[in-house]
């Protein structure tokens, strides 16, 4: 409830500034399916541009409080952003510790029709790293286990600076139905996960094409 109630008070105080920030434009890549209004759980998936990544899509989504797993980096950065953390209702994740318990608090949350956002590249891209990077198996796994459905996103991270944020919303996808029943559930995760992978690049193609289409438009 405390969280929730955070979310909102963020998304009231912070609406102007990140539309002033921001100023983020949402393509679709269908229509009818694909949708800024989700109903019932759901898991986020998207590429990772920056720490504002979660801002972005917290006004993006502005009906539902995200939940969001967040790498034991950003605790380190001092008792402010461990506070801000919190508040946000942020899943730690620690990568370098074999310390599944986020999977439990994920499915969790999931179970009272949460939603969950993840961000499988699990770090940021360096300079000259092909992007976006090989995903991690969390959010394949978690939606098997948990029967969610994933809404692939991709988004070009372009904040605060003259050029437009933009990102793009793909349709939901179920990867009980994409699963190979011949496959073990480990050959699953790993054949889904690259297709999530698979997905978010498609996304990343339509997007440019969509804004290639609109810079010839105004030529």
């Amino acid at each position: 409830m405390l969280i929730s109630l955070f979310h909102w008070f963020v998304k009231i105080t912070g609406y102007i500034p990140q539309k002033l920030l921001f100023r983020t434009k949402v393509y679709y890549e269908e229509g009818a399916k694909a949708s800024r209004r989700i109903k019932g759980k759901a898991i986020l998936v998207s590429n990772h541009t920056s720490v504002f990544d979660f801002a972005t899509f917290l006004f993006l989504f502005p009906t539902r409080t995200l939940r969001a797993l967040a790498a034991e980096v950003l605790y380190e950065r001092g008792p402010f952003m461990r506070l801000c953390l919190s508040c946000f209702g942020m899943i730690r994740v620690d990568r370098n510790e074999r310390d599944f318990s986020f999977l439990g608090k994920a499915a969790r949350i999931l179970e009272k029709g949460g939603v969950l956002e993840i961000y499988p590249e699990a770090r940021l891209p360096k300079e000259g790293e092909t992007r976006p990077l090989p995903f991690k198996p969390s959010a394949a796994y978690i939606a098997m286990e948990t029967d969610t459905p994933i809404i692939p996103i991709y988004t070009t991270g372009k904040l605060f600076c003259k050029e437009r944020n933009r990102v793009i919303i793909g349709r939901p996808l179920n990867l009980r139905e994409l699963a190979d029943d011949k496959l073990s559930m480990t050959e699953n995760i790993d054949l889904l996960t690259q297709a999530l992978r698979g997905k978010v690049i498609e996304l990343q193609e339509q997007l440019q094409a969509h804004v290639t289409e609109e810079e010839n438009n105004h030529r």
